[in-house]
């Protein structure tokens, strides 16, 4: 199974767009292709592929306010527990909420090591490496 893309709905997309400029570079994930209607910015695409995104953050179609699920959350996969470390260290400086500090969740397997936040929307996102220390 893969998965195409994934989007999540935000209020500020300004502040979204830095919040997440920042958490995913440490990633190698940048923002790729930028979405504008009637002149503003409405959504942002972000992949390692300048014409394939796979994660955006965007103003909800319907034009309601952009709530975060219950549950729901997003991992981006890291090469490196540093990479990790610098995820997590992004997020508490653009305004995230520490959700799960960086560290090993041997839980999932004996070198699972991840961070988990909230952005400024609630929204719960990841970054984990399995690679061994």
């Amino acid at each position: 199974m893969s998965i195409d893309h994934v989007s999540i709905g935000v209020t500020n997309i300004k502040h979204a767009k830095t919040f997440y400029d920042a958490v995913l570079a440490p990633l190698g994930i940048t923002p790729v292709m930028p979405v504008n209607a009637g002149g503003q910015l409405v959504g942002v695409g972000y992949g390692d592929d300048p014409h394939k995104p796979t994660f955006w953050i965007q103003f909800p179609v319907n034009g309601q306010p952009a709530s975060m699920g219950n549950g729901v959350h997003i991992c981006f996969a890291a090469s490196t527990r540093a990479a990790v470390d610098d995820f997590y260290l992004a997020a508490m400086a653009h305004g995230g909420i520490e959700d799960g500090r960086p560290g090993v969740r041997e839980q999932y397997h004996p070198t699972y090591y991840a961070a988990f936040v909230r952005d400024p929307d609630g929204n719960k996102i990841e970054a984990c490496c399995h690679a061994a220390e």
